[in-house]
């Protein structure tokens, strides 16, 4: 293993945001699509200042001691790059467009005097209740939050040295986007630039030689390391100091004085942090509220699509899955068979016990509803709420405390073991069919369901769904210490069989290219990092084993090195929606065998979380999942090969047609195709 080479995460992940950014400066995507991915790559990158760069700062003074561009400079000098290329795409390309249209975005430009009374106007009744200017000295005790907008204002007043005022942006209580219509079109004023005109009024009588725009983004990691205690408490207490963590990022406003610049840095205990010149406008993640409301500048509406048709209309889902197993391809597909499924059970007298996962629950869940409902109809229901999903803890934890006060049984994993799995059993008492399940490859969640690209695995098969049973008793269970291991036959389950399983099947396609036999591997997943899996793939390809991966997004197995990866393609598909489901088919010399889950192939799924991940064994549904991943391996228009270098690189389009997969995958279930 130590022979093979291994791409870096960080840069691979930044490779992919890249990939996002790309699809922003396509003239074929529709404007508003193309201001969304604008929207994404810019929060992805504060994503990346809040959760790597810690790390890459950690490592910063290691890297120093190496040979070659340590990897914190590689990725500041990439993410230099591509705010380059951000800005050419919106100041280039987008807004001559939104001109185009009669929307004139102000930005990087002074308002016009045609619109200074509204926004005078608007400062008064909407705006100046929420300003608190606070004067910077040396011993202050201000503390800038994470990722609010903040002025620093440059004021002097007769016969006073300047002084150093900060102004909050009140993004969260005032839209972000202020619009203005007259005769020629829209206008739209940024909310500190409204400020920003009106500085003489928050100070009269002084002189005010500047304002600067700025931002500080923080470090998001919870100090979880005592697992032992209330974790609910621990982490709410958590949740309180985290956007009091340490700054990765001080982002300001080009032409702010150096004088004050250090200042701000000294005062704020920044030396840390990285420093940048940014733009005259940040948080640009706020472009996904812009008010350009056009039907023509989005992409075509895809209506989700009846995903229940076969099911009687005085039968049940229920009745359907025990004929045959059912699979939900979201977001092309109706999620309602989901909540369906959740409803059903919680209103079936014959429904004892209900088992569910719920990693990242939607604000207003019709799921937590049904659990609730089903709960207080007197049915046994444990739902296993990972409170440490990043980001969502607040609401997970408000779903938890809202279940628990309803009668659902709560349990939290530890602090040191995530359950990601995606996961729900129903058990029914008296009957000759007791277990019914649902396994997905993505969170029980209908609001994500709408954008992400995941599929949902709805079966009565009892063999598989009594290992589920077992696992959910393991779950249950706090001392796991005591337990006797599980075995289990069908499911793949991390910590337990789930790495020395992939490990097999891929051995199998290695003895089956030794034996002369065809030997192949297609898979698709979100994140592939994990050094000893990646390695059997590079065994793989030496043995002739021919190997097609899409990874979204972190990819530390380089493609194409001779004597290491020549039989492996990689390909990254960006689109409308956010490839999100992962899918591993094995070619078994002709008897393929195709599997599904929760799992990505990194550190943190192989090693410190639960997952799991399911054979199809429903030949329809198996033949269809072929063909799904067969359809996007063949699309030449959103996907790109990932080259050795870790570049983003276009599909040659060998057959002289284009496929766009999502939309040959919409058609196709839709029986237009």
């Amino acid at each position: 293993m130590s022979a093979y080479f291994f791409a870096d995460r960080d840069i691979s992940w930044l490779s992919f945001n890249e990939r996002v950014l790309q699809e922003a400066g396509k003239d074929s995507v529709p404007l508003n699509e193309r201001i969304k991915f604008l929207s994404i790559y810019s929060s992805n990158l504060d994503e990346f200042y809040r959760v790597r760069m810690p790390a890459l700062l950690a490592l910063k003074k290691i890297d120093k001691e190496k040979s070659g561009l340590p990897v914190y400079r590689q990725a500041v000098e990439i993410i230099n790059r591509q705010q380059n290329e951000f800005g050419r795409i919106f100041n280039e390309s987008v807004l001559p467009g939104l001109n185009r249209y009669c929307f004139k975005l102000i930005y990087n430009d002074q308002i016009p005097d045609k619109l200074k009374e509204a926004t005078t106007h608007y400062f008064f009744t909407q705006i100046a209740g929420f300003l608190q200017p606070i004067l910077i000295k040396g011993n202050t005790d201000f503390f800038l939050e994470n990722n609010q907008l903040y002025q620093a204002v440059i004021v002097q007043y007769e016969s006073n040295d300047e002084q150093l005022y900060l102004v909050n942006i009140p993004t969260n209580n005032v839209s972000r986007f202020f619009k203005i219509t007259k005769e020629d079109g829209d206008y739209i004023v940024f909310l500190e630039d409204i400020i920003r005109q009106n500085l003489q009024y928050l100070f009269p009588g002084a002189s005010i030689s500047g304002s600067y725009n700025l931002k500080i983004t923080r470090d998001a990691e919870l100090d979880l390391r005592d697992e032992y205690g209330d974790l609910a408490r621990k982490i709410e207490k958590q949740l309180k100091k985290r956007e009091m963590g340490f700054a990765t990022r001080f982002l300001y406003e080009p032409g702010m004085p150096l004088r004050h610049l250090q200042d701000m840095i000294e005062i704020f205990n920044l030396q840390k942090a990285s420093v940048v010149e940014g733009g005259k406008h940040h948080n640009l993640k706020d472009l996904a509220s812009l008010p350009v409301h056009n039907a023509t500048l989005a992409y075509p509406a895809w209506p989700a699509i009846e995903s229940i048709k076969n099911v009687d209309i005085p039968g049940t889902l229920f009745a359907a899955i025990e004929k045959e197993d059912r699979i939900v391809h979201a977001p092309y597909q109706s999620y309602d068979t989901i909540i369906r499924f959740f409803n059903e059970a919680a209103i079936d007298n014959s429904v004892e016990k209900i088992y569910t996962t719920m990693y990242r629950v939607a604000s207003d869940s019709r799921i937590g509803y049904a659990l609730i409902s089903a709960a207080k109809n007197g049915k046994k229901v444990s739902v296993l709420v990972e409170l440490k999903a990043r980001f969502d803890e607040a609401n997970n934890i408000r779903w938890a405390q809202k279940m628990k006060a309803a009668g659902v049984r709560i349990i939290y994993s530890s602090n040191i073991l995530k359950v990601h799995a995606k996961i729900a059993l129903v058990k029914r008492k008296n009957h000759q069919v007791p277990y019914l399940g649902l396994l997905a490859t993505g969170n029980l969640n209908e609001s994500t369901a709408r954008f992400y690209t995941d599929h949902i695995l709805l079966t009565a098969f009892q063999p598989m769904l009594a290992e589920m049973e077992s696992l959910f008793n393991f779950l249950r269970k706090k001392k796991k210490g005591n337990q006797q291991p599980l075995l289990f036959q069908h499911l793949l389950v991390a910590q337990f069989n789930l790495q020395t399983r992939f490990l097999e099947l891929i051995d199998r396609e290695i003895e089956n290219a030794k034996r002369g036999l065809e030997a192949a591997i297609t898979i698709k997943m979100n994140n592939l990092e994990e050094e000893v899996l990646i390695s059997k793939l590079y065994d793989a390809s030496n043995a002739g084993v021919k190997i097609n991966l899409i990874v979204r997004s972190i990819c530390r197995l380089v493609p194409g090195i001779p004597g290491q990866s020549e039989n492996i393609t990689i390909k990254r598909i960006v689109d409308r929606y956010l490839e999100h489901g992962r899918i591993f088919i094995f070619h078994n010399a002709g008897k393929e065998e195709v599997y599904m889950g929760s799992a990505d192939w990194m550190n943190r799924n192989i090693y410190r979380r639960i997952e799991v991940c399911f054979p199809i064994y429903n030949e329809a549904i198996k033949k269809q999942m072929v063909e799904l991943l067969a359809l996007q391996w063949s699309d030449t228009v959103q996907a790109v090969l990932i080259d050795k270098n870790l570049e983003n690189v276009p599909v040659r389009n060998e057959n002289g047609y284009e496929v766009r997969s999502q939309e040959a995958i919409y058609k196709l279930l839709a029986g237009q195709i």
